[in-house]
């Protein structure tokens, strides 16, 4: 039934009722219904009526205030956001102000001596907001698409399709990995490390395709990132000032993951292996 139809429903039927009672009580029911008695039977059978036609507006008044408190929650949900990337940009602008300070700094003592103390001081603060500022914008691309509580949850093959479409890479597939039971850090931790994998691919690999395979479940899981480009010393790749795969090693060891790469001129695998607590 209809909004319109239901209230009005709600005004007419229990007129007509309680008047049709009302006649037939005194018209035929009087040798056999006393006066108390139909006195006690006609608020009876208005309850009857009445609570028959609100509980269906009940329950619409019930799911106007669910939808309400959803929308509610939503708008919370995106204030939180808008004030994060408001923290994320100050963070940013005083963060840059420090590395200026330092570049100064360090210019000015170059001339003087090696400088060595400063620059490495100075490649730590680039590599602290370099890493505070794509986890932060993690936090807030993954949970833009992750959508929660009742709503059907963007899967983690998806988000990955559209990380190699946001760094222009050709991506094969082939994702089996069961996404139940992933908590929304584990989701955003696995996620992390794909991202920045496939950073990695665009930048220094050298090609424009990568295969990217995953099976399991939450209790055991193996995801595999490949492409076929220039290789590295995967050595070379932990010395200071070199922090993609640093990061990634702690993301997956802070979620008790095992990171393992391997590199050769032409293929490059890294493999994420572990399980999650649920």
């Amino acid at each position: 039934m209809s909004y319109k139809f239901t209230k009005w429903m709600i005004l007419i039927v229990p007129t007509l009722i309680v008047g049709l009672w009302e006649y037939v009580r005194h018209q035929f029911l009087m040798p056999f219904i006393s006066m108390d008695l139909g006195n006690v039977l006609t608020p009876v059978i208005l309850f009857a009526v009445s609570i028959t036609l609100l509980n269906r507006w009940f329950s619409y008044l019930e799911q106007m205030q669910e939808e309400l408190q959803r929308e509610r929650a939503l708008k919370a949900k995106l204030e939180q956001r808008e004030q994060l990337a408001r923290e994320l940009h100050d963070g940013i602008a005083q963060s840059l102000f420090l590395l200026s300070v330092k570049v100064d700094r360090a210019q000015r003592q170059r001339s003087a001596d090696s400088g060595d103390e400063e620059w490495h001081e100075l490649r730590k603060a680039i590599h602290k907001v370099n890493r505070y500022v794509r986890e932060a914008i993690s936090d807030l691309r993954i949970p833009a698409n992750v959508k929660e509580e009742g709503a059907a949850s963007a899967s983690m093959s998806a988000l990955i399709r559209q990380m190699a479409a946001e760094q222009q890479l050709v991506l094969h597939m082939d994702w089996q990995l069961s996404e139940e039971e992933w908590s929304t850090k584990a989701r955003m931790e696995l996620l992390s490390c794909i991202r920045e994998a496939l950073i990695n691919v665009g930048k220094h690999a050298g090609v424009s395709e990568v295969s990217i395979a995953a099976t399991g479940n939450a209790a055991s899981f193996d995801a595999a990132i490949t492409d076929y480009g220039s290789g590295f010393v995967v050595q070379e790749a932990t010395e200071p000032g070199r922090y993609g795969l640093q990061i990634m090693r702690e993301r997956a060891s802070g979620m008790g993951w095992t990171l393992q790469v391997t590199s050769r001129p032409g293929a490059t695998t890294l493999h994420i292996t572990g399980g999650v607590e649920v």
